[in-house]
């Protein structure tokens, strides 16, 4: 299975330009977005579904704001969506789909940008995110999560990593989840094969950055230890542009 995940910023801002176009001719098996941006009923879901796909969205309560969704040429055994805490879940940040005994997880973690109290909302969801993984894996032990974390890893996944040391994104606490996480057994699966530098998925609107190549690596396929093996290939589509961000991509044999 080709896997895709791309944060649009705006499905509906994306779709005019040339998203769908896109995924015509790439043909993948999934694709999940974060930061739809757009209740269901603002999704033109039909133009996805001409292409053969079965859709899924998670939206969140305020309008025009977070969102998520998978689109799946096979449909999944089942869907869910939320971590099942109002809290989380009135922002419409996860949704899952199982396919056989795999499970995929499409995830758009908050960011801290706005300021310290969404800085602590981000912590503490970094926590409990981590922990409902723990929970789903005794019964789901095959996990592919996917999505926008709003978190460079190292030093090599970020532009400026001394300038922005101090920056929502790059903080210490935020780096060391990571660790923490990886360390249950998830493997980020785009530095198996790749360890180049100046590879990003993330580039600010400003300052032409996307243009000089001064990006954030923040968006990533990650895997259970029991899947590496079945991983062919990951990477990063940095000329795809409809957003922000760029699609990531995983080829998996599931």
């Amino acid at each position: 299975m080709r896997l895709y995940s791309y944060n649009l910023n705006g499905i509906r801002a994306a779709i005019k330009k040339g998203l769908i176009e896109w995924i015509k001719n790439e043909n993948p098996d999934v694709v999940c977005f974060q930061e739809t941006k757009a209740q269901e009923e603002q999704i033109e879901k039909q133009l996805f579904e001409q292409l053969g796909y079965n859709t899924y969205w998670y939206s969140a309560e305020k309008k025009g704001y977070s969102g998520v969704g998978i689109i799946a040429k096979r449909k999944p055994n089942k869907v869910f969506t939320g971590v099942g805490e109002p809290k989380y879940d009135r922002e419409g940040r996860v949704i899952r789909a199982d396919f056989g005994e795999v499970t995929l997880i499409n995830v758009y973690h908050p960011s801290g940008t706005s300021g310290q109290e969404r800085q602590d909302f981000k912590m503490e969801w970094l926590d409990f995110f981590l922990n409902w993984l723990e929970e789903l894996k005794k019964e789901r032990p095959y996990l592919i999560i996917t999505g926008d974390l709003n978190i460079a890893h190292k030093e090599i996944d970020i532009h400026d990593p001394v300038g922005n040391a101090k920056n929502s994104g790059f903080l210490p606490e935020e780096r060391a989840w990571v660790d923490k996480f990886l360390s249950h057994g998830y493997v980020d699966t785009f530095r198996l094969f790749h360890t180049e530098p100046h590879r990003y998925s993330w580039w600010t609107y400003r300052f032409k950055a996307r243009e000089k190549n001064k990006g954030w690596r923040i968006d990533y396929f990650f895997v259970t230890e029991n899947l590496v093996e079945k991983v062919k290939d990951a990477n990063i589509l940095e000329n795809v542009v409809h957003s922000d961000h760029c699609p990531i991509m995983l080829d998996i044999d599931i």
